[in-house]
């Protein structure tokens, strides 16, 4: 049994538990990025992705690099995700933050 459990490769897993955790990560920035910044915040999520990804390509561990891969891309995804929240905030499904202007304020002024 011993033999069987050191001949396991336990890469997997760990890859897919800190995928899992990454974007579990991801949701909390978005949503507190666009309450305080809003979608004005997208390029800092292709300028993380842009790092990362290059990051990934230099590092040597495959757990590392594969580990920064999946962290550009979630930021990258996050560009896409930061101009959704704006609209489940529109929808009243997430709070706006009132000391800022929603493109949609100077359409219902009119």
């Amino acid at each position: 049994m011993t033999e069987l459990i050191s001949q396991i490769n336990w890469m997997g897993i760990v890859i897919g538990v800190s995928t899992f955790l990454i974007i579990g990560l991801f949701h909390p920035i978005v949503i507190k990025g666009e309450y305080y910044f809003g979608t004005r915040c997208w390029w800092w999520f292709a300028v993380a992705g842009v790092a990362l990804i290059v990051a990934a390509l230099l590092v040597e561990s495959v757990l590392a690099s594969a580990l920064l891969g999946v962290t550009g891309f979630s930021s990258f995804w996050s560009i896409l995700e930061i101009f959704e929240q704006q609209e489940r905030v529109h929808k009243g499904w997430f709070p706006r933050n009132p000391k800022r202007t929603y493109p949609w304020d100077e359409k219902d002024k009119k």
